[in-house]
């Protein structure tokens, strides 16, 4: 949190004389919370100058004395999982009890609406959809499950000293019908998975671009200056000094980011890749400052946006039927930083008209996935085979696949689609593609010497390619000149 705002709290409660001066607590610290386990954690607040502060959380007590600013914090030593309620008790000039509190696994969601999506959108969508994959039967109004905690930002509210400390839920009820349906579903699947305590922390804006959710310095300085002489507009920084800057001496497990279709409509690619890998490394190394957190490398899993009839909608962009592949493009290139993983949403979308599709228990099970598989050490397939290499022989293309889990298959049974193929005129046919072992044989009638091929790469392709273990291949060009320019590190 930046000096100003220290300084106005100082003007607002450290001038306001000892009799009435009293020890206050940011907003993400309230009753009902869930504590990061085995990690040190930060708590911290605002009092008087010089104010003596004693935390108390089980056997712990810690002391402290504000500085000059008012400000004031302690950092408990790691603590190891518990279902328990239990109480934490703040005495200076006053006492302050949080109750109910729980220490397990949290997480902090972010991006734009299909985030943003909330619970109640859910209970309007017809039961055939719900059917098709999967949807736990009234999840809404059954949900009663306290080991679920949730945090929703609001954006006016957060950086203020809170004095309720209530801003944390159990999800259940009105709580959980406003809070993001794919951060709930991925805290459920991993509350089942795990069986520990889960708290999501959802920060989200609708239509927001990427850059808001930057510190500015963060964007100027990506990669040495790829932005150098450049205006990068969406105004930089908007959202993340209110709306993720405060959180970040919380200690988190890590992030779950679904945005990038106001970027789209601008038809980014390659610029949006440099701009997700300054927020990247700039959320990460927030919370290991602000955290103390060793980990230098948070987790940070996301979303592939979702097939939409972009080349239909009229803007202040041209767009056509390979702009959205140009961007998956451009977010496949994210999978080359460690610790990140990307859900794969090409069947997730029934109407291509709409912008927010329903299947957001999906998009949360699949982000459940890559965390259980890397974070927490479970053996199972986290993702859809994503194009490795590929080898030309003759009138042939060989592809091998990452991710083919128990081998890979045509999830309607019939051939496989979507493939095109070109020659060095860089003219693509429609191909016929056959699965070989774990590698896909592709080819053309009449193509003797094929250069390049292409997978899924149109807007309103819906590919057939999945695992044995359901999960869609992600589309790809073997022609794709973004790799080459894109430095992950």
């Amino acid at each position: 949190m930046g000096l100003k705002r220290y300084l106005l709290l100082v003007v607002l409660f450290g001038t306001m004389g000892e009799a009435n001066a009293k020890i206050l607590l940011p907003q993400i610290l309230s009753s009902n919370m869930v504590l990061q386990r085995d990690k040190p954690l930060n708590i911290w607040g605002f009092g008087a100058v010089g104010e003596l502060v004693t935390v108390s959380f089980g056997v712990q007590v810690k002391q402290t004395t504000t500085d000059a600013n008012g400000k004031w914090k302690v950092v408990l030593s790691p603590l190891k999982t518990s279902a328990v309620p239990a109480a934490m008790t703040i005495k200076g000039s006053n006492t302050i009890v949080l109750d109910n509190i729980l220490v397990g696994e949290v997480w902090l969601c972010s991006g734009q609406s299909n985030m943003e999506y909330a619970m109640r959108k859910i209970a309007k969508v017809k039961k055939p959809l719900k059917e098709r994959l999967g949807y736990p039967a009234d999840e809404l109004e059954k949900a009663n499950n306290p080991q679920i905690r949730i945090f929703l930002v609001n954006r006016k509210q957060l950086s203020k000293p809170d004095s309720i400390h209530k801003s944390w839920s159990v999800a259940q009820d009105s709580a959980l019908k406003n809070f993001s349906a794919a951060g709930y579903f991925f805290a459920k699947e991993l509350h089942e998975k795990l069986n520990v305590p889960v708290g999501m922390i959802s920060s989200a804006v609708s239509g927001s671009a990427i850059e808001p959710w930057i510190p500015k310095d963060s964007l100027e300085n990506v990669e040495t200056g790829y932005f150098k002489d450049q205006k990068v507009g969406n105004d930089p920084g908007k959202f993340y000094t209110p709306m993720i800057e405060p959180l970040t001496p919380f200690a988190l497990s890590g992030f779950l980011w679904y945005q990038g279709e106001t970027n789209c409509f601008l038809k980014e690619n390659i610029s949006y890749s440099y701009k997700m890998k300054a927020l990247i490394n700039s959320w990460r190394t927030a919370w290991k400052i602000g955290s103390s957190d060793q980990n230098a490398d948070l987790p940070f899993y996301y979303v592939q946006i979702a097939p939409f009839n972009y080349s239909t909608t009229k803007g202040k962009v041209a767009l056509d039927q390979q702009t959205e592949p140009e961007f998956w493009e451009a977010q496949t290139q994210l999978l080359r930083m460690p610790n990140t993983g990307m859900v794969v949403t090409t069947d997730l979308n029934d109407y291509p008209d709409d912008l927010h599709p329903n299947y957001k228990w999906e998009i949360g099970r699949r982000l459940a996935l890559w965390a259980l598989a890397n974070d927490y050490n479970k053996k199972l397939s986290y993702s859809g085979p994503i194009y490795k290499s590929v080898s030309f022989k003759g009138a042939t293309a060989e592809l091998e696949f990452e991710h083919s889990g128990k081998g890979l298959t045509s999830i309607d049974g019939k051939a496989l689609d979507c493939f095109t193929i070109a020659g060095a005129d860089g003219k693509f046919v429609p191909a016929n593609a056959v699965i070989k072992g774990n590698k896909i044989i592709v080819s053309a009638k009449g193509l003797k010497n094929p250069a390049a091929v292409r997978f899924g790469f149109n807007e309103a392709m819906r590919p057939n390619l999945y695992n044995k273990d359901g999960l869609p291949a992600l589309p790809f060009r073997t022609d794709n000149p973004l790799t080459k320019q894109f430095k992950p590190i």
